[in-house]
């Protein structure tokens, strides 16, 4: 058995700075008076919906459940005074930017992954925002800081998404991530 990572999602206790993993997939924040934010994330699948409001409850968050425009699962908090700096560190203007020197760990890997990563062939793909195009190269240069270098993919390519590939940049993935959340997200977890 391999020893647990010092930043795997397992061995930090998780807090709401964590919740930036849902902003780099396709997570949204909202302000209100500059005084809260409110984020939202619009899943795939049932079982991320759940996974996700789970996150949520462990951050002592409660998560509201419900239906997007386009009738996907969607999963959202209240508006919140400590959600605040978060939403602040990615906003510039009024546009979603990653926040310069954006450091991520394995809680944040971990809601990305819980919000988009599936499997593609032999490599695995994290999600990004199809409305927040600037977002995709700061997010490459975010994963190649932590030992995971990838492969940007575009909307023909069955993106917009961040690829990685070869055993050892997924081994590292999956010693970030954790162990998968439930049953129905084994087909799409990382191993």
């Amino acid at each position: 058995m391999g020893q647990m990572s010092f930043f795997s999602a397992e061995a930090m206790q998780p807090g709401v700075a964590d919740l930036a993993g849902l902003l780099c997939a396709s997570g949204q924040v909202a302000h209100f008076a500059r005084r809260a934010a409110r984020l939202s994330v619009v899943v795939g699948e049932s079982w991320r919906c759940d996974a996700v409001a789970e996150a949520f409850a462990e951050r002592g968050i409660d998560p509201e459940v419900g239906v997007s425009d386009e009738e996907h699962p969607l999963v959202r908090t209240a508006f919140r005074t400590d959600l605040t700096s978060l939403a602040d560190a990615w906003t510039r203007d009024t546009s979603k930017a990653v926040p310069t020197g954006l450091a991520l760990d394995g809680a944040s890997l971990r809601l990305w992954t819980l919000a988009t990563g599936r499997w593609m062939g032999n490599g695995y793909v994290l999600g990004l925002d199809p409305m927040a195009p600037e977002t995709h190269e700061p997010l490459v240069g975010a994963l190649t800081r932590i030992g995971l270098p990838a492969t940007l993919l575009g909307p023909r390519a069955d993106g917009p998404g961040i690829r990685l590939t070869g055993r050892r940049r997924i081994g590292r993935l999956v010693e970030l991530v954790g162990r998968v959340p439930s049953g129905a997200a084994e087909p799409y977890w990382p191993v």
